[in-house]
């Protein structure tokens, strides 16, 4: 393992999505990867069929 210290000063946000078959939760996250790319360039854009 590393030595060197951990730099925490990213913000960062943990979500979780739970639901059933055919709920929308590759959608959701489609959509959320899409609105934070507009926010920021360095954030890719995930395509429904690629997550």
């Amino acid at each position: 393992m590393s030595k060197e210290k951990f730099d925490r000063s990213k913000p960062h946000v943990n979500i979780g999505t739970i639901g059933h078959v055919d709920h929308g939760k590759t959608t959701l996250t489609a959509a959320i990867t899409k609105v934070l790319a507009k926010h920021n360039p360095k954030i890719q854009v995930r395509a429904f069929d690629s997550i």
